[in-house]
Formats: C-alpha cells, structure tokens, sequence
C-alpha cells in the first residue's frame, strides 16, 4: 500500500492533453508488470490515481501514458525529467498474452484505450513466433488526438495490420471516418483462430465486442478492460464494484461473456 520512489527519466507528449511517462526506481522496485495490467500513480501531496501500463523498455523501467483531466493527472502530466512519483502495484488481471499464443490478435483501442494495448503490441512484436497475425484498430475523436502517430508507423512496417478512424477529420485527412466498428470488416485475420482484447469508452467496447462475435470471434476469446472508480487496487474499499466483481481485483480484463451482461445493466 506504500508507494515506491520512481524518478521520471523521459517525458513524450502525445498529445495536447496527454503525456507518455518512462520511470525507473530510485532503490526498491514494483513487480514487473503484465500487459494488461494497471499501477496507482502517486503525485506527491496531490493524491493518487490508476493508470494502465503503456510498456516499458530494459527493465526495471515503466512507461504510462496519462491523460490530463483532473488534479492529480494534471500533476502526473506536468513533471519532468528528474521529478520523483510514486507507484504502487502492478495490480488486477492482465490481458492473457500467454493463454492466446498461436492465435491471430486482434486488437481495438477508443481514445486513451490505445495506451494498455500498447504493451501487447510491444510484447508480441518482441516475440512474434508466439502470435499469428497482428491487427490494431484505432479510433480517435479527431487526428489531433490520435496516441503515438509514429509508433502506428513502425508498427506497420513490422507487420502490424493498422486501421484508423477518426470521429471528425481535419485538414489533410485522407483516413476513415465514422465508428470503429466500420474497421472490422477490413480485419486481416481468421476470426475463428483469433483473441480480441477491447479498450476505450463503454458504448465502444460493448459495440465492438459484439460486433467481432457476430463476426465469428470465440466469446470466451474477445476480452474488454473495464475502468470504475479504482482506489485502493486490491479489493478493500469497493470503489471499483461492477456487479459480482471488484475491477482492480478481477479485472480490469474480463472475459466478454462476463462483462456483457453486467454492461448491459444501466448505470451499474
């Protein structure tokens, strides 16, 4: 429940409201995170908040990409390079990468729910003999909100299958327009041999999530991250509740045969 000293070394801006961080310890370290996985993000004298791990490179480093939108992530966003936060974790169940290996992958990411598939992209590029194919389906509100343009570059020239849609375009544009949903049927990949991991608003994943199972993806294989309102990370307070589950506990990643019919409930 202490959190651990980390010191930011590197700060990118993603965009004009979110950063992405890379932090190493100072002396004791958190667990190596999973994919999938979140940490409490700690500005000192400001509070605490959870944020999905983004990736990391050597370890013991941890990158997380945080949106500015309250007090404590305004804090987390404006430090810089030599600046101390604080971690706690790494806590709840990750995406799974190792119960989907040979499987093609695909993956759909909302808005800042680009961020905790960022991990799996990085993860099975480093290892792409334990995954088939790879496609990423992005959607943003505009082209200015749009995580990590030049890593979506690269991705592509590994391999990637990348596919991006925008709610409203801008000058220059010549991408999709219109739901993510419009992207499933340019999906390269055998849908009956795929895992679906799912992030971003509520209203997507569930469209999403059921879009990929009408289109012939397993249930037991399309999996969502789910967000409540995270405080504690291990189940004690019950901020978190979602029905029967406790989400920095049994989630974030639950499988969509158990999610869909809690999402189903209004304002559960």
């Amino acid at each position: 429940m202490r959190p651990v000293p980390y010191r930011v070394v590197e700060r990118r801006r993603e965009t004009r409201d979110t950063v992405t961080l890379a932090l190493e310890p100072v002396a004791a370290r958190i667990a190596e995170p999973s994919p999938g996985q979140f940490t409490m993000m700690y500005a000192w004298g400001v509070g605490e908040v959870p944020v999905s791990v983004s990736g990391g490179g050597a370890k013991p480093r941890v990158e997380q990409t945080v949106r500015a939108v309250g007090a404590v992530t305004r804090a987390l966003c404006g430090a810089r390079p030599g600046e101390m936060l604080g971690l706690r974790g790494p806590f709840g169940v990750g995406w799974g990468l190792d119960e989907v290996q040979g499987f093609d992958l695909i993956l759909a990411a909302g808005g800042i729910g680009l961020a905790p598939l960022r991990s799996v992209v990085l993860r099975a590029l480093a290892d792409p003999r334990r995954y088939g194919r790879i496609v990423l389906l992005v959607g943003a509100r505009t082209p200015a909100d749009l995580l990590y343009p030049d890593e979506l570059e690269r991705w592509r020239r590994c391999g990637v299958h990348v596919e991006v849609t925008v709610d409203r375009a801008a000058a220059g544009w010549t991408g999709h327009v219109g739901l993510i949903t419009s992207l499933i049927d340019l999906v390269d990949a055998d849908p009956a041999r795929a895992a679906a991991f799912v992030c971003g608003p509520e209203i997507m994943m569930r469209l999403t999530a059921r879009a990929l199972v009408e289109r012939g993806v397993p249930p037991h294989r399309v999996r969502l991250s789910l967000e409540r309102n995270m405080r504690c990370g291990v189940g004690w307070c019950g901020h978190c509740q979602l029905g029967p589950l406790l989400l920095c506990r049994d989630g974030p990643v639950v499988p969509y045969e158990r999610a869909e019919p809690l999402m189903a409930v209004k304002e559960l």
